[in-house]
């Protein structure tokens, strides 16, 4: 049995539990370590336990927490080449590290790990294509400006996708960011649109996709209801059944979400 839970999700902290049984890995950790470790409690998953964390890239809403989880947990970390150097050069993790570069599909606690590239204004940002040990797939794109055909690839066919929802269009423009700031978010290497993560989940369902849940809200350019809703509208346009079809989650930004089990 498979199990997926976002612990935090959104602009202000990403970490994701992913597990195999007993095995199991955290997908970022962007917020503190005792916040990690608190959330693992109350799903019953000791931090002890965890094998590994991929790190989707260096962004602190992803990585902020490391160097303490580190120093207290001695957990090997995987990602990019460009993004372990930037986050040890930058005195993001502790000297002691065990950094492991992941460029190509690699064992990682009885899952097989195949890394691919998301379209983001970072040193070289992944997202996870996860083959579980039961057979089912997961696919993982957070942080990606548009969907490129690494992404689209990347998830086709997955039992369960989480993917980037993380703002609504007329929410970011008529909101207070500065202009430079609304072009970077709304550009190809900035973040994926509410109406854009719908049009994709509703391309995933006709490649058989069945769970999907939204990930890394915007705190001031987004909402839950809106973002479910819109990816919804979009499902029920295209004749697509909810708990039939597909069932859709909104990841929560400062508490535990549900557990997804498959």
């Amino acid at each position: 049995m498979s199990r997926i839970c976002p612990l935090f999700s959104g602009s202000s902290g990403n970490c994701t539990y992913l597990a195999n049984g007993e095995d199991s890995i955290l997908i970022d950790a962007g917020v503190s370590c005792r916040s990690i470790v608190g959330a693992l409690k109350e799903i019953d998953a000791p931090v002890e336990r965890i094998q590994a964390i991929l790190v989707t890239h260096e962004h602190s809403d992803h990585v902020k927490g490391l160097k303490v989880l580190l120093k207290r947990y001695p957990i090997p970390v995987y990602g990019s080449r460009e993004t372990l150097a930037y986050i040890a050069q930058n005195d993001l993790v502790p000297p002691q590290a065990d950094l492991r570069v992941l460029e190509e599909k690699t064992e990682i606690a009885r899952m097989e790990i195949t890394p691919f590239d998301t379209s983001h204004d970072a040193a070289h940002s992944l997202g996870f294509r996860i083959h579980m040990a039961d057979d089912r797939l997961v696919g993982f794109a957070t942080d990606t400006g548009c969907i490129t055909q690494d992404v689209d690839r990347g998830l086709s066919g997955c039992d369960v996708v989480v993917l980037e929802s993380n703002y609504d269009k007329g929410m970011l423009q008529c909101g207070r960011y500065p202009y430079y700031l609304k072009r970077r978010i709304t550009s190809n290497r900035g973040h994926l649109s509410n109406e854009d993560c719908a049009k994709q989940i509703a391309r995933l369902v006709k490649e058989k996709a069945t769970r999907f849940i939204l990930a890394h809200l915007s705190q001031e350019n987004n909402l839950p209801d809106i973002a479910y809703q819109s990816s919804l509208s979009q499902l029920l346009l295209e004749q697509m059944r909810p708990e039939v079809d597909f069932t859709l989650d909104v990841a929560s930004r400062q508490q535990v979400s549900r557990m997804v089990t498959f």
